[in-house]
């Protein structure tokens, strides 16, 4: 009798983590918006706590009247077809999908990003249907109605609850891999369940966060953590494993960051001292 097949939910954010472009800067540049722009308003409202954290770019769509103006739904459709992706993610579905042994992983992005765009950029890699962003309603013009979902904060929590249920994999079998301060919401949510949590960038709170980090341009390097620590493989196998895919792993430094404020616990007089 055969080993019965292990099934995982592996669900992924897409700008700066499939991606080495964010949507926002991409399509403001399309549509002749200085980027510097869109950074100071996506900036401004991140400061002020008005969206959830990665719902920047749909609100500034929705109600900036410059983004409302200009941008229509088939730019967004050009954004992805613009965005530069990370190497090898068709690789790396394949490989969740059946390319480790007596382990199946149901590969879905969860993003904050248009879903046009997302969808525009992974055409033929990842299946639409397997693709969950920020929805929109359109006039017949192509101008922007209203949101009718937004994949952000606690609405990618949401999202990746209707998932588990209705793939009937445990909370345990989950792993999640994002970038940035808009993943900890479902980061810290995966955790508390005992799932896996995956960083792909250093910065601070998600790779506080993240049960692992791991940094590289291929998108195969978010393997490395799951091969360790689900698969439980070693080194010797990890490297077999991609050799076998025609990857060499040529630098593989493992480091820890440990993120330290100091200050003075009280005045320091040089009397005192020599008083004492």
């Amino acid at each position: 009798m055969g080993v019965a097949t292990k099934r995982y939910l592996f669900a992924s954010d897409f700008d700066q983590t499939l991606t080495f472009n964010d949507s926002g800067y991409v399509l403001s540049e399309l549509v002749g918006i200085p980027p510097a722009e869109f950074e100071r308003k996506a900036k401004g409202m991140a400061e002020l706590n008005l969206v959830q954290q990665g719902a920047e770019l749909a609100y500034l769509l929705l109600h900036d009247p410059e983004f409302h103006s200009k941008v229509r739904r088939e730019h967004l459709h050009m954004v992805g077809k613009q965005i530069r992706l990370k190497e090898n993610i068709e690789l790396l579905y394949q490989i969740l999908d059946n390319g480790i042994p007596g382990y199946h992983f149901e590969f879905y992005v969860l993003s904050a990003a248009p879903v046009e765009v997302i969808r525009a950029a992974l055409e033929g890699i990842v299946p639409a249907d397997h693709i969950f962003g920020t929805e929109f309603r359109y006039h017949a013009s192509g101008e922007i109605d209203t949101i009718t979902r937004a994949t952000a904060g606690y609405g990618k929590v949401a999202a990746l609850d209707r998932l588990q249920a209705s793939l009937q994999i445990g909370p345990d079998h989950i792993v999640y891999v994002g970038d940035g301060s808009s993943d900890v919401h479902v980061m810290l949510h995966v955790n508390v369940r005992d799932g896996f949590t995956i960083a792909v960038s250093d910065t601070r709170h998600v790779a506080q966060t993240a049960t692992r980090t791991v940094l590289g341009t291929n998108a195969l390097a978010t393997l490395v953590p799951i091969l360790e620590k689900i698969v439980g493989w070693q080194r010797p196998q990890l490297r077999d494993f991609f050799e076998s895919y025609g990857f060499l792993i040529q630098e593989w430094d493992r480091t820890r960051t440990d993120w330290l404020t100091l200050r003075m616990a009280e005045p320091w007089s040089s009397d005192e001292a020599r008083a004492e």
